[in-house]
């Protein structure tokens, strides 16, 4: 090979190389502009996610909760909170229904309200005892002499000796049931003559005693002792019992 054409080949091999170069370059320009437009090198993905995020949405949670509150879902939670409102109207319309207060009438059923469901005693014997305890007591006693169980209601109105009107009644010994007599039973009232330290007024002597038993128009006459009972303006009686110490307790 001769010089000139070594110096040919060189010069040709320096040319190629340098238009590598320069293509290599160029193509690395054109990647960075690239880059620097975010083209090249997009990710799909990642702009997605960004793009849902700048959107705010409606909070299934929240909107659960407007509607517990009863504020956002009429037909929902407010028809739910005029359920609860009227449970607790029905409670109250219960406590106030008369068949309810029924329950409470029932309870007067042991007393002597109910009149038409007893059986007054009217087939009876009589006695009236002075008692040594307590002081100025007189106490009542009414047998059953008749076949059938019958009814002590109320108390006795006894009048003493010519009195025009008959003592008044100790309230707290009404018994919590009427007293039945059944035949050959007795009952029992109790009666304050005066007052055991002597500070009653307008006393007196009285030699007889009479009263009535509710539901019969017979008068009781039971025997007072010969000497008499003193009496003043204290006396009072006690409701008919089934037992002497209760007669007795006023």
């Amino acid at each position: 090979m001769s010089a000139r054409t070594a110096r040919t080949a060189r010069t040709a091999g320096t040319a190629r190389t340098r238009m590598l170069a320069a293509a290599t370059l160029a193509v690395a320009a054109l990647t960075l502009t690239a880059c620097n437009n975010g083209e090249g090198v997009r990710d799909e993905g990642a702009s997605a996610d960004t793009g849902s995020s700048s959107v705010t949405p409606s909070p299934k949670g929240s909107e659960g909760s407007s509607k517990g509150a009863g504020q956002t879902d009429p037909a929902g939670s407010t028809s739910g909170g005029d359920k609860g409102t009227q449970g607790s109207t029905g409670g109250a319309t219960n406590s106030s229904n008369p068949q309810g207060s029924s329950g409470s009438s029932g309870s007067s059923g042991s007393t002597d309200s109910d009149s038409s469901a007893l059986t007054p005693c009217t087939t009876v014997r009589t006695t009236a005892t002075v008692v040594s305890r307590p002081l100025n007591h007189l106490l009542l006693t009414v047998t059953n002499t008749g076949s059938k169980n019958c009814d002590l209601t109320g108390y006795p109105a006894v009048r003493f000796g010519e009195a025009q009107s008959v003592p008044p009644v100790f309230e707290d010994s009404k018994p919590q049931a009427v007293t039945t007599l059944a035949p050959g039973e007795s009952g029992y009232a109790g009666v304050l003559l005066s007052a055991a330290d002597g500070s009653g007024s307008n006393g007196y002597t009285a030699k007889s005693l009479t009263f009535h038993l509710k539901g019969s128009e017979r008068v009781q006459k039971p025997s007072l002792p010969a000497k008499g009972v003193y009496v003043d303006d204290s006396i009072h009686v006690t409701y008919w019992q089934s037992t002497m110490d209760s007669a007795l307790a006023w």
